[in-house]
């Protein structure tokens, strides 16, 4: 039965997989989502979330086998993972993949990065198991994709499909890293599925412990991998057993062919989207026709009241309850919030339109923009959810000082296939990180390292910079 299984037939692949046997367009986006990860996890580490982390991780101790970003002394590998992969996905920057909802790399990526540091990996075995580790998590979070209701069932009982998928691929990476055969990569896998957890309640009502969501998978990754190598085992049946992973996450309810269509053919990372903008991807679209307002000679003293319309499941996240997403008390919370967004895309953002420096406490309860955010709305429109969730939609009508109104509509998420950020813009977004921390030198020495980094003969010289 073994030779059967979804997680067998996923460690078959990552077993045989090598840089070289892998598509020039998986490999040249493996490398350009290590780099937008190390520039997430630089940026990251002024955050207080970021700070506990690091401080709690610098008071354990340990063998010094990795690299956190933000920590003076090296930390055990699982440690280091828990660092990196919380300041990943702490600015809410990170890529994400559709239409599972997920953000693959900010789990996978430090868990690879930890476990290829430790054992001294070449670039282009951290390369290959990026991959495999993105492809595996993508996957199993499209198995739980329900194509009727076009929505994850694991959203739909409340937990966080990046965690706890990211973990099972961060398991897969970091036991490819170690040289395990299929049989140490399946068990890799199955170990990781007792380990993954995250709910997403705080996307609702608060709370910063969903960044510590991806710190925690590629923390279990690299434990379970660990543990694997010494001897423990995890059942062959892990995924699709009748006590297994799809039976305690999704109640029994799967798409299988998700896991293994097409496995080692079909792709799915170079089809991930880049965030250009450092907030909750459903507000990406709302932030461009705001931006295109702002083009056709808008002023937010212009506006009477603006509608926006999107799919009726993206509401509840960037639109309930509507008060509170008109008056964000943080910069944290303006990133969830529809109407800041349309003050963000009106009074015009950083960056590739939008950057950190646009979410902070201070422009998120700045009267003039509270003003205007208290003349939005949020609804549902029936175009945007028969595109949904494949693109995030929005379309904006404003109504403005004279009667005059403007209709924008944006239907498709900059960043993704229609609309793909250039090498340039990814390199751009990367600098823009790492030099708040880095000086310019090193921050084009590493941009140069982590794009030739199938050259690397050893990881932990990029690690080092």
């Amino acid at each position: 039965m073994a030779e059967h299984t979804l997680s067998r037939r996923i460690a078959e692949l990552a077993a045989q997989t090598q840089v070289d046997r892998l598509p020039a367009d998986v490999v040249a986006s493996t490398r350009l989502r290590i780099l937008d990860t190390l520039g997430l996890a630089l940026r990251a580490q002024h955050l207080d979330s970021s700070r506990a982390v690091m401080d709690y991780v610098t008071d354990q101790g340990g063998r010094p086998e990795a690299t956190a970003i933000g920590v003076q002394d090296r930390v055990p590998a699982a440690l280091a993972a828990l660092v990196n992969g919380t300041l990943a996905h702490s600015l809410d920057y990170d890529d994400t993949h559709l239409p599972s909802v997920l953000h693959p790399s900010a789990g996978v990526v430090p868990a690879a990065l930890a476990a290829a540091e430790k054992v001294g990996a070449s670039g282009a075995d951290l390369v290959a198991a990026v991959a495999v580790g993105l492809e595996t998590c993508v996957r199993i979070g499209m198995a739980g994709y329900d194509q009727e209701s076009r929505n994850s069932t694991f959203f739909e009982h409340g937990q966080h499909a990046t965690s706890i998928c990211g973990a099972l691929g961060g398991a897969v990476a970091a036991a490819m890293l170690h040289g395990l055969d299929a049989d140490g990569i399946q068990s890799s896998l199955g170990v990781a599925a007792s380990m993954a957890s995250g709910i997403i309640e705080a996307n609702r009502t608060g709370g910063t412990v969903k960044r510590l969501h991806c710190g925690w998978a590629a923390h279990s990754a690299v434990t379970a991998a660990d543990l694997t190598r010494r001897g423990i085992t995890g059942p062959p049946t892990a995924l699709e057993g009748r006590f297994g992973f799809f039976q305690a996450f999704l109640h029994g309810t799967f798409d299988a062919d998700q896991v293994t269509a097409g496995l080692g053919e079909r792709w799915a990372v170079p089809d991930i989207f880049f965030k250009p903008y450092p907030a909750n991807h459903f507000t990406h679209t709302t932030i461009d026709a705001a931006a295109e307002l702002r083009q056709r000679g808008v002023r937010p003293t212009d506006v009477e009241s603006i509608e926006v319309r999107v799919p009726g499941p993206v509401i509840r996240t960037i639109g309930e309850p509507i008060d509170i997403k008109r008056a964000p008390q943080t910069g944290y919370q303006a990133q969830f919030s529809a109407p800041y967004a349309v003050t963000v895309g009106l009074f015009g953002g950083g960056g590739l339109g939008a950057a950190l420096e646009d979410y902070t406490d201070e422009l998120a309860t700045d009267p003039v923009r509270r003003e205007l955010m208290a003349k939005v709305s949020v609804v549902s429109d029936p175009r945007c959810d028969a595109i949904f969730p494949y693109q995030f939609p929005a379309v904006l009508t404003a109504r403005l000082s004279g009667g005059r109104t403007e209709t924008v509509e944006v239907l498709t998420n900059r960043g993704g296939d229609q609309r793909p950020l250039t090498d340039d813009e990814v390199g751009r977004k990367f600098a823009d990180n790492a030099s708040a921390v880095l000086p310019a030198a090193e921050v084009e020495r590493l941009r140069t390292t982590v794009l030739t980094l199938d050259t690397v003969a050893d990881v932990r010289a990029l690690l080092h910079l």
